[in-house]
């Protein structure tokens, strides 16, 4: 039994004589329900105030029948046997709906609701299917983790504070009309061949992409913070209305990807990385980026870069390629740090042997020649690499 259910009162006797009121209940602890008896019994309450927790011990179905909003958290955690949960009244839950190690649940039934504070799920392998159906139009945060879901649909949402979607192995789409992201959306590691699509997003503080077979952001505008993809197996992305990044962004082992684009973007508030992108040689979708805030770190099989309105980085400048890239360095780059618009440590250097990140020397290929940059006059962040990966471990 979960710590919220052992020190929970039983439910009749919480609610005592409210439950033969209708229109609205109110209990001051947490209700656990034991059996279907306990479920039933709050059928007459057309509002109830309070937290529901289903026990870890209820195996027959639960149907919370009659209830239209809820004041408090639903949850359902550590159970090994239940294999129904279903509402089929409910329209909003003012607080969390909580379903966690739910190991045999495979039918989630709540065919009106439209609102709920917070959805996290973890630990659902037999569930394929979101029960939502609405839609779900309103909810401050989303996390889904290790389901069996292969769909998203129910779930529509025009505004989230923090969504995270990952490790859902069998999901193969997932699209929203999702206009605004106030904090963190981070899709990670579901199917390799998932394709996202938010048409309508225009603003989000943090975007997080990896292992996604497609990712489409048509109308997006800006982003507050950083806007990151690792290892996803697209050939290319194109960001046409992005003028501005307000953190870093970052592009890491994306071994298919062969060009991107980003014809408006202007100004990236830390680090732009391109780095161990195999297959991208040719950087050439950046025309109006102008400004750098942190650092700039190209490395891999680049073979030219044409950035025409760049004007300089204020931390460091790396760019290293076992391709010969002696000409955009010796025509573009030198000339931009010899104005004293790179502030800190300098490297443009092709035929390397190993491309490195922000910080490595390059190891030229055959001769063994290394080529340190200047010394740097300022110390910027690590690597973005490191740190969205940090990032993930810590969802």
């Amino acid at each position: 039994m979960s710590s919220i259910a052992k020190i929970a009162l039983p439910l009749l006797a919480a609610a005592g004589s409210a439950y033969g009121q209708r229109n609205s209940c109110s209990v001051s602890a947490t209700s656990t329900i034991q059996n279907g008896g306990d479920a039933t019994a709050i059928a007459a309450c057309e509002t109830f105030t309070g937290n529901i927790v289903i026990a870890t011990s209820v195996a027959e179905p639960i149907a919370i029948n009659g209830v239209q909003v809820l004041k408090g958290h639903l949850i359902s955690t550590n159970n090994s046997a239940i294999g129904s949960i279903s509402a089929d009244s409910l329209e909003e839950i003012q607080g969390e709906l909580h379903l966690e190690e739910n190991t045999a649940l495979n039918v989630l039934n709540f065919p009106q609701l439209k609102t709920v504070q917070s959805v996290r799920w973890k630990g659902l392998p037999k569930l394929n299917n979101l029960g939502f159906g609405g839609p779900l139009t309103k909810a401050d945060s989303v996390s889904i983790e290790n389901t069996d879901l292969l769909t998203l649909d129910g779930l529509d949402l025009e505004e989230v504070d923090s969504m995270f979607i990952a490790n859902n192995k069998l999901i193969n789409s997932i699209v929203m009309q999702l206009e605004k992201v106030g904090g963190s959306l981070s899709i990670v590691d579901n199917s390799p061949d998932v394709e996202v699509s938010f048409p309508r997003l225009t603003n989000a503080k943090e975007l997080i992409f990896r292992n996604c077979s497609s990712v489409e952001l048509p109308s997006l505008e800006s982003t507050n913070d950083s806007f990151i993809f690792v290892g996803n197996n697209f050939e290319s992305f194109s960001a046409p209305n992005l003028t501005e990044v307000g953190g870093a962004l970052s592009f890491v082992s994306n071994t298919e990807l062969s060009n991107v684009t980003f014809p408006a973007l202007e100004t990236v508030g830390q680090n732009l990385e391109l780095a161990n992108n195999t297959k991208l040689q040719q950087i050439e979708g950046f025309p109006k980026l102008k400004t750098i805030e942190g650092a700039l770190d190209f490395n891999g099989n680049i073979s030219s870069i044409d950035m025409p309105a760049f004007e300089g980085v204020e931390g460091a400048f790396n760019i290293q390629s076992t391709n010969d890239i002696s000409k955009p360095c010796s025509e573009v780059f030198d000339e931009i740090k010899d104005k004293g618009r790179i502030k800190g440590k300098y490297v443009c250097e092709g035929e390397v042997e190993t491309p490195g990140g922000e910080g490595t020397d390059p190891q030229k290929s055959g001769n063994n020649e290394k080529k340190q940059g200047a010394a740097s006059s300022m110390q910027v962040q690590g690597s973005v690499l490191l740190a969205g990966l940090a990032a993930f471990f810590l969802f």
